[in-house]
Order: C-alpha cells, then sequence, then structure tokens
C-alpha cells in the first residue's frame, strides 16, 4: 500500500528534500527558476528606483553595519530596496542548496541532474561576486551588464533541471528534423542577443542604478535601434520555427511552446516600444526586464520540446529497514 503524505507542512518539505521523489524535485526545480526570476526583478527594483549605492559597501550595507540603517548620505528607503535585492540572493542561494541536496538523496540516483542541480548554488554564489565587484566599483556599466546577464545563464541550469526532472535518462530521440532544430538553436542565439543589447541600451539610458553612476557613452537611440532589429530577428525566426513544426507535422508540446513563445515576444515587444516612446517609466521598466526572462525560459523549453528522453525512472522503494523503523509502533 502506498504511504500516504503527511499532512504537517514542515514534514513534508522535509521528505521532499530528504526522500525526495521525482515530482518533488521537478517541483524543488521550479522553485529555482522562480527564485531567478524573482531576484532579476528585484535587481530591476533597484535600478529603477537608484537604489544601487543604497548600501554603499559590501558585504556590509555600511561600514559599520551588515543592515540598512540611519544615514546621512543614504535615504533609508533606498538602502532597504538594495538591501532586499541582496536577501532575494540568499534565497535563491537557500533554494538552490535544498536542490541540490535532494538531487543528491533521489533514488535512483540521475547524476546528470546532480551536476545540474550543483551548478545552482555554485552560480548564485557567483552572482553574489559579481555583486559586490557592482558596488565597489560605484555600478560600473560593465559590471552592472554582467550582473544581470549571470542570471539567464543561471536559469539555463534551473530550466534543464526542471525539465530533466521530468523525462527520463533514455537517448535522445529527436522529433523535428535538423532544419527546424537548426532553427530552434538560431533563435536561442537570437534571445541571448537580445538580452545582452538590453542590458547596453539600460546602461546608457536613465536607469543605472545611481544618478552619479557612468553610462555607456553609446547614442540612446541607436543602441535602442540595434535591440529592436535584434527583437524583430527573434520574432522572424520564431515564426520560421512554427511553421516548420506546423509543416512537419510536430508534437502537439512543441507547437504549444512555440506559440508560448510567440505571445511573450508580441507581449515583450509592445511594452519595449510604449516605455521607449513614453519615456521610459520604472513600472514598464521592470515589466520589460520580467518579460525578457520569461522570454529566454521559454526559448529554452521549445529547444528541449523538440526531443524525447522517455519516462520518468520510478522511484526505488525505500530500504526495508527504513520502512521498519518508519512504520506506526503499537500502543
Amino acid at each position: 500500500m502506498a504511504e500516504r503524505p503527511s499532512s504537517n507542512p514542515a514534514i513534508r518539505t522535509w521528505n521532499a528534500v530528504w526522500r525526495p521523489t521525482p515530482g518533488s524535485l521537478r517541483l524543488l526545480a521550479l522553485l529555482g527558476v522562480i527564485g531567478n526570476v524573482l531576484i532579476v526583478i528585484s535587481g530591476g527594483a533597484v535600478r529603477v528606483t537608484k537604489s544601487g549605492l543604497g548600501c554603499p559597501e559590501w558585504p556590509r550595507c555600511t561600514g559599520d553595519s551588515l543592515v540598512p540603517t540611519h544615514s546621512p548620505e543614504h535615504h533609508l528607503l533606498n538602502m532597504s530596496i538594495e538591501f532586499g535585492n541582496r536577501m532575494v540572493t540568499f534565497l535563491v542561494l537557500g533554494i538552490g542548496v535544498l536542490v541540490f541536496v535532494a538531487a543528491l538523496r533521489l533514488r535512483p540516483r540521475r547524476k546528470e541532474l546532480v551536476w545540474w542541480a550543483l551548478a545552482q548554488p555554485m552560480s548564485v554564489v557567483a552572482q553574489a561576486v559579481i555583486g559586490g565587484i557592482v558596488v565597489l566599483t560605484k555600478l560600473h556599466p560593465a559590471a552592472v551588464s554582467l550582473h544581470f546577464l549571470v542570471s539567464p545563464a543561471l536559469l539555463v541550469f534551473c530550466v534543464a533541471l526542471w525539465v530533466r526532472a521530468g523525462e527520463g535518462d533514455a537517448p535522445p530521440r529527436r522529433l523535428a528534423g535538423p532544419w527546424t532544430r537548426g532553427l530552434a538553436a538560431a533563435l536561442l542565439v537570437s534571445c541571448a542577443a537580445v538580452l545582452v543589447a538590453g542590458t547596453v541600451v539600460t546602461g546608457t539610458g536613465p536607469h543605472a542604478g545611481d544618478a552619479e553612476s557612468r553610462r555607456y557613452g553609446f547614442n540612446i537611440t541607436d543602441v535602442a535601434r540595434i535591440h529592436g532589429e535584434l527583437a524583430w530577428l527573434t520574432i522572424g525566426l520564431t515564426l520560421a520555427v512554427i511553421a516548420a513544426l506546423y509543416r512537419t507535422g510536430a508534437p502537439a508540446a512543441a507547437r504549444r511552446r512555440a506559440l508560448e513563445l510567440a505571445g511573450l515576444i508580441v507581449i515583450q515587444g509592445a511594452i519595449g516600444y510604449t516605455q521607449y516612446f513614453l519615456g521610459v517609466p520604472a513600472g514598464l521598466v521592470l515589466l520589460h526586464m520580467l518579460g525578457s526572462v520569461l522570454m529566454w525560459i521559454a526559448a529554452f523549453r521549445l529547444f528541449f520540446a523538440l526531443r524525447d528522453r522517455g519516462p520518468v525512472p520510478a522511484a526505488a522503494p525505500a530500504p526495508a529497514a527504513v520502512r521498519q523503523a518508519e512504520a506506526p509502533q503499537p500502543a
């Protein structure tokens, strides 16, 4: 008889990490994806509120305090926003550690999932170090751009683990022809180029994190135009992938992923042009940043949907000694 899950949330959380199932590991992996999206939004809030130097020191907030405190040079609200972004980083690090432990404890152990899971806490540590460099260089635009781009790179590990935890370890069976797969790979490159160009636009425009921080010396109209042209290229590649999927009779899941990406790109483009013509209001900047990482996630989900790895391996039964120790004892 299958064991009934505990109604105690603490016990259920403990079991999800220490006695994981393929389903609970996938749920933890999804939390890792969500956490990294949140850190992008919190970082965006730091930039649009000019709170990049709210905590002027690192790892302390100020020279003598780890947390925000009264300062004649920095408003408490700006300090709290910057400190909150740092706390989100620790939250994502904690999720990454739990995901790694769950991947180690999964039976049967799947080595590929362990490596994908290990990359998450290690990448968050790298993100924290780069964040310190951003503060110590007084928000140099190159450091700020790198700080943002680490998040999409980390999302590659998170999305890969999320997808792989829900499928098997059989050799990949291709669900689309080489031309379609090539278009999907080109689409990923195009999405990455849009993200990089977006950081240049932000580093050139008004939302660089602090009123006194350095900016790229580019013309904002020129870099915005390049960013827009790359976005149109991404739209063209997405439409090409959709046409190829429907023309070749690809599985419904792959077509659905492509349509989801297309919808996100249309919304993202509308937000981008609106914020440009309205003078880049802060609220739309945050929505645009959210759209960028959702677009990136959708592009990778589409790429993974073009192959099949078989069913998820069945969970191994607990050892007899463990079952006996956990069985209800008579009164």
